[in-house]
């Protein structure tokens, strides 16, 4: 009974956690229709800042976070204007994206390495102290809390953005139908720069937490973080951002199911449940709110 409360607890934590690594992956499909498949080495890229501050100048990561998403954003808009308008005005865009991503992604990869070489990185658990707590008599570390709140304030920011500003009543309307935002004299190019860097600066926050979740960080994490974070969107519905959210909670308790009792099975579960979700249901699980909405 205690590994049972333990995974079901636990699993809930580490969805969440999954959900915030996925949301940004999502956001920008929902806006471009194209999927970013270097969003996992933004998130490395995100966990490579938050280990270099750490331990160059004892920065915490929760400060960390303003400093991630000023970077990313900062980076982002260039990012954007120089490549993303061109692939839109092409005649086959996704395609093009897909090429595109998969080399920056090569590129990422390849230049941190060279730069700080493959080893793994970490941050110390016990950088919000060493104590932990305790749910339904299962006890914790404190890092997991305190990441499973930040992914949690992520998922409040991005409904608030998108629900309750004019901003995000428009990006709404890019992610209905892209044309007809633009006929009704939304400026659909400012909406898209400014979802493309909320994306990656949602995924360096990913990054930021990945040690207390994920355990390290290297290189050539990337990759295998793509390929879950995927899964995840597929699983809530491409194109909705919140309905990620319960793609990663499903993932979480999932894999921490595997993990306690199919342990040598446990790597392949984002593959399987991505092929599960296509053949049964391929509009996700919450496709219909993400048409209605």
């Amino acid at each position: 009974m205690n590994l049972f409360a333990y995974t079901i607890i636990a699993g809930v934590m580490y969805g969440i956690f999954f959900g915030l690594v996925g949301l940004g992956l999502n956001i920008v499909f929902g806006v471009l229709k194209m999927i970013n498949l270097a969003h996992g080495d933004f998130i490395m890229l995100g966990s490579f800042l938050a280990y270099w501050l750490y331990t160059l100048l004892g920065v915490n990561p929760l400060l960390v976070i303003p400093i991630a998403v000023a970077t990313f954003f900062l980076v982002g808009f260039p990012l954007y204007y120089a490549f993303v308008p061109r692939l839109l005005r092409s005649k086959d865009p996704e395609m093009l994206s897909f090429i595109l991503f998969f080399g920056a992604s090569q590129v990422i990869e390849a230049v941190i390495i060279f730069a700080f070489g493959n080893n793994q990185r970490s941050i110390p658990s016990d950088v919000f102290g060493s104590s932990g707590f305790v749910i339904f008599g299962q006890r914790f570390p404190i890092a997991w809390l305190i990441t499973t709140l930040v992914a949690l304030a992520a998922f409040g920011f991005v409904y608030w953005y998108l629900r309750h500003t004019r901003m995000g009543y428009a990006t709404r309307a890019v992610m209905a139908n892209r044309d007809e935002a633009m006929l009704s004299g939304i400026d659909v190019n400012r909406i898209s720069a400014f979802v493309f860097c909320m994306g990656l600066a949602l995924a360096a926050i990913a990054g930021v937490f990945s040690f207390f979740i994920i355990g390290s960080s290297s290189p050539s994490m990337g990759p295998e973080l793509t390929t879950v974070s995927f899964a995840i969107i597929v699983l809530g519905s491409l194109g909705n951002p919140l309905g990620t959210i319960l793609g990663g909670l499903i993932y979480g308790v999932a894999v921490m199911f595997m993990q306690s009792y199919f342990s040598s099975w446990a790597d392949i579960l984002p593959y399987v449940l991505l092929i599960a979700v296509m053949l049964i249901r391929p509009e996700g699980l919450v496709g219909k709110a993400a048409r209605s909405a």
